[in-house]
């Protein structure tokens, strides 16, 4: 038997319970993984919190890292010792999105990485990058893998290109270092100064704060001579999509990502039509564009921006951290 942190049906913080679950040895294609580490996303906050909590007991946490202690029968990929991290769809091996909903995502339609010890398949895994803690590691799949699908795989980003990223969560925290490295032009939001300045340090070309400036949409086009920005990191949702569309240029690539204004409005429709817009959804990505996105960081040193990490029996105390929104980049939990 092993630790695991227990999410009762409904979910909801009063809901959380430290139990244990068994760590049966690995069988033909299956690896077994000592976990060390989780992060904090808004999907596994949604699932926590009630906002959508699961129907029957989970373990939830989509993110895990950690270190291959077995592997199962005719497993080629990996052997004890490997440094791995988790895949947020571990069906999804690559090519065109195959997959519809959470049925099969880990922490939501079925038990994630909030414990010690997990036996899985070997697809749910891939290797860690070179010289990456266990807590670095933690962050790449859902958040990393979210903003590389949107800049490298659905739009091809360019040295060049102009990006604007909004906020200082992972997903756009990555999209910026991503951009960044690719040798784009990034325009950054926030309403908070002082995360202005920490933007601004990363790499940030311009600094907009969408409270003092709400419409910043028409900021962004005069930034950019009056063209507007080849790819918008669009993860507000209802409330900012409007901006992100006047922000974009003609033809331009839109990742609709995030969903922090709420989950339904109106839809600024003529705007697409005229602008001739590419309004991609984006859930996350496949295992081979995490493999691609791994062999990109060992090739360029890049490190995530951990904010702070809990304990993992400290669940709920960080995603009641993650609601004050003063964290600058991820959220994570040792185990």
């Amino acid at each position: 038997m092993t630790k695991a942190i227990i999410l009762q049906p409904g979910g909801g913080y009063q809901n959380v319970t430290v139990s244990t679950r068994e760590a049966p040895a690995p069988t033909a294609g299956q690896i077994t993984v000592r976990l060390h580490a989780n992060s904090l996303n808004y999907h596994d906050f949604a699932v926590v919190s009630g906002m959508w909590g699961p129907t029957e007991p989970r373990i939830p946490m989509a993110d895990g890292a950690g270190e291959v202690v077995a592997v199962g029968a005719g497993v080629t990929e990996f052997k004890v010792g490997d440094a791995v991290v988790s895949t947020f769809f571990p069906t999804w091996q690559a090519g065109e999105p195959l997959v519809e909903g959470f049925a099969t995502v880990p922490g939501d339609g079925v038990d994630g990485y909030a414990r010690e010890i997990v036996t899985a398949s070997a697809e749910s895994f891939t290797l860690a990058p070179k010289g990456w803690s266990h807590i670095e590691s933690s962050t790449l799949t859902t958040a990393a893998l979210t903003a590389w699908r949107a800049l490298m795989s659905d739009d091809q980003l360019t040295p060049g290109d102009t990006v604007l990223v909004q906020g200082t969560g992972g997903v756009s925290l990555f999209a910026l270092q991503f951009a960044k490295l690719a040798g784009a032009t990034v325009i950054a939001t926030s309403s908070s100064e002082a995360k202005l300045e920490k933007l601004k340090a990363m790499g940030a070309d311009h600094l907009i704060n969408y409270k003092t400036t709400p419409a910043w949409g028409t900021l962004v086009r005069e930034l950019t001579g009056g063209r507007g920005v080849d790819h918008v990191v669009e993860v507000g949702g209802p409330a900012t999509l409007e901006q992100s569309m006047l922000a974009a240029r003609v033809g331009g690539h839109v990742s609709v990502i995030g969903i922090l204004t709420g989950l339904a409005g109106d839809f600024p429709l003529v705007t697409a039509l005229i602008k001739q817009l590419r309004l991609q959804g984006v859930l996350v990505g496949s295992r081979s564009m995490q493999q691609a996105m791994i062999k990109a960081i060992d090739a360029n040193g890049l490190k995530p921006v951990v904010d702070k990490v809990f304990a993992l029996e400290e669940m709920v105390q960080a995603f009641q951290y993650q609601e004050t929104n003063q964290h600058f980049g991820k959220i994570c939990l040792q185990i």
